[in-house]
């Protein structure tokens, strides 16, 4: 746990940050075990701007609230029977978050395999909403910051390539739709869309 990311390196443009994550390691403690896994996928939504973003125009709900505060928090929501997690980016005031879209699994597989049931292992958390279930990740996590344990974010590898495009499920958001804020590293097998 000597590698767990201060709370300065969340201090970065949201699109940097986006980019920075891929290699790190997304690590969830609960009563069953321990469970982690590099983050090889990322989304950036860049807040008041951005129409594909829950806090487009500023847009402050309960919901929202942790997008207005300091970055490097969790910011989990429900999407259909899945719970998505989000790193909180920029600085305060400012509603902006990176959605981990892809873990490939380093600790705790077995684990994983319990709770998401028999699957080719590149299936186990190639997106999402499989990555949250995987690991334990639920809405509790909701506003914790990831610099310290239950939930937290560590040193990883460095990628050697990262490809960037589009975000996947915002086709009703006008021109958002093809700003290339994804980004994933080149070539790994547990990349939700390789596009």
């Amino acid at each position: 746990m000597n590698d767990i990311l201060p709370e300065s390196f969340f201090h970065k443009p949201t699109l940097d940050l986006a980019k920075a994550l891929l290699g790190c390691i997304l690590v969830k403690h609960t009563d069953q075990g321990v469970a982690s896994g590099y983050i090889v996928e990322t989304e950036a939504y860049k807040g008041p701007e951005d129409r594909a973003a829950h806090s487009y125009n500023n847009k402050r709900t309960k919901r929202t609230e942790v997008m207005f505060g300091k970055p490097g928090h969790v910011y989990t929501y429900q999407m259909h029977t899945h719970c998505l997690v989000n790193v909180v980016s920029s600085e305060m005031e400012k509603p902006e978050a990176i959605l981990i879209r892809a873990v490939e699994p380093v600790q705790g597989i077995d684990l994983m395999y319990e709770r998401r049931g028999e699957m080719p292992s590149k299936n186990l958390t190639n997106g999402p909403g499989k990555l949250t279930k995987a690991l334990g990740i639920t809405m509790e996590d909701y506003g914790r910051p990831f610099f310290e344990p239950p939930l937290y974010i560590t040193k990883g590898i460095i990628p050697e390539h990262i490809s960037t495009g589009p975000r996947i499920g915002i086709e009703n958001s006008g021109e958002a739709k093809d700003y290339p804020w994804r980004f994933w590293i080149t070539d790994n097998p547990y990349v939700s869309r390789r596009r």
